[in-house]
């Protein structure tokens, strides 16, 4: 992490223009739930009023999402695709080998948002994969602490820039 303690997340100009239009219909939602909240606080008792409940959930919600994608498109690196191949910085896309097993697995080295309209798997840089992996050189073996307490190690194949 830097002094700041802020992440820098990489992501596509694509990614990031669904997620700035996400965000701009959130924050253009906010009058539509205050006003849903106002009208069942009219109709009394706030205590088994459902529909006051529900709303105030919903605005929860909604805030909790503006929130995180203020802060994640405050932070992003956009479009600037690495591209130097050989190294595991986020923007690439990885080809590793698992400890004891023959096949390889590929995945981009990015922001989860990224995953969400694409057929390439994402791992993010902060996850204990990936940041084991960050800054590895292909042929490198690193090792992993795995929920359960184990470790594990990987093999970078290789490291490719996005889009390439």
């Amino acid at each position: 992490m830097t002094e700041t303690q802020t992440q820098v997340t990489w992501l596509t100009q694509d990614a990031h223009d669904r997620l700035k239009a996400e965000l701009d219909d959130l924050v253009g939602q906010r009058p539509v739930i205050a006003q849903k909240i106002n009208a069942a606080r009219e109709e009394g008792d706030l205590k088994e009023n459902g529909g006051y409940h529900a709303a105030r959930e919903e605005q929860g919600v909604m805030e909790a999402r503006i929130r995180h994608l203020q802060e994640l498109l405050h932070t992003a690196k956009v479009g600037e695709t690495p591209t130097e191949s050989g190294t595991a910085v986020p923007g690439t896309v990885l080809t590793v080998r698992f400890e004891g097993d023959d096949d390889t697995e590929t995945f981009l080295l990015g922001s989860r948002e990224e995953g969400a309209h694409g057929d390439l798997e994402v791992y993010s840089p902060n996850s204990p994969l990936g940041s084991a992996l960050l800054g590895a050189k292909a042929g490198d073996t690193v090792s992993y602490d795995l929920p359960d307490g184990g470790s594990m190690e990987v093999t970078l194949v290789s490291a490719e820039p996005y889009g390439a």
